[in-house]
């Protein structure tokens, strides 16, 4: 890893110094490379749908095919309640985040290896890519988003007055996915036996997340402990803010939140610790 540019000896010489120990997170370092941002996270929008038939238009049928494959075995067959509003759009409202947020921590997880040639060329603060990706997966939620209001004007539920606190949400599922991120593609350029866990990571995590039932389903004594799991918050969250449900505890969003935030700075952390042999190791 690179501590801040200095310059010496004139404005044509740039010394750049590795950092030593722990150290935060240089925004300056990020502002200055803001374009390189903007240009992979451009990059990835532009590739992820090249050469498929559909096109964008997988960012639609995915979760709308999520919802009614759930629909049918969870809300129908299986019988498991959706806190009084319609099952499918209760569904989709907890698919919202969590392909958000499961889109952003599979592809930035990878992103650094991926990312190879151009670390092992040029300095740059190796944040940005991760980040980039993690920035790029807005797209497809702000798609998604509009089926789900669709939806919702199909079956006459409007926002409840919390509608407000959407964007603190979504700013957590962002947070999340690039904490957990950050751990993982650090930890696969010199393991790369994690971008084989990651699947079954991702499997898990869904399962445990109240996306095809409501957290209310889990005793009222052990929901907060079920915080523990960061996106549970989130997705009842985005159900309290979007259809005005009560399944999120206060006890539950701010063992979530305390979590994310824990995740954020370690993940942040400790691929500041590493990234400084990721030239070597790659």
């Amino acid at each position: 890893m690179v501590e801040p540019v200095a310059e010496a000896a004139g404005p044509s010489l740039v010394v750049i110094r590795p950092s030593r120990g722990w150290t935060g997170v240089s925004l300056r370092d990020l502002w200055a490379y803001r374009e390189l941002l903007y240009f992979l996270a451009w990059r990835d929008i532009k590739v992820r749908y090249r050469q498929t038939m559909l096109g964008i238009a997988w960012a639609v049928i995915q979760p709308v095919f999520a919802m009614v494959v759930f629909t049918v075995f969870f809300g129908r067959l299986g019988g498991l309640p959706s806190e009084g509003m319609p099952y499918p759009l209760f569904t989709l409202c907890a698919l919202l985040p969590w392909q958000l947020f499961a889109h952003a921590l599979t592809e930035s997880s990878t992103s650094v290896v991926v990312n190879q040639n151009l670390i092992t060329k040029v300095y740059f603060p190796r944040l940005v890519i991760p980040l980039a990706v993690v920035l790029a997966s807005l797209v497809d939620f702000l798609i998604a988003c509009g089926v789900f209001v669709v939806l919702a004007a199909y079956y006459g539920v409007a926002p409840g007055p919390t509608v407000w606190s959407l964007p603190l949400f979504v700013l957590l599922a962002l947070g999340l996915a690039t904490g957990a991120g950050a751990w993982l593609s650090a930890l696969n350029v010199r393991y790369r036996d994690v971008r084989y866990a990651i699947p079954f990571l991702v499997q898990v995590w869904f399962l445990a997340t109240p996306i095809a039932y409501p957290a209310s389903l889990v005793p009222e004594p052990w929901r907060a402990w079920y915080g523990l799991n960061p996106m549970a918050g989130v997705v009842e969250g985005f159900r309290r803010a979007l259809l005005g449900t009560s399944g999120a505890s206060g006890g539950l969003l701010a063992t979530s939140t305390a979590v994310t935030v824990v995740i954020l700075v370690s993940g942040l952390a400790y691929f500041r610790r590493t990234e400084r042999t990721f030239a070597d190791t790659i």
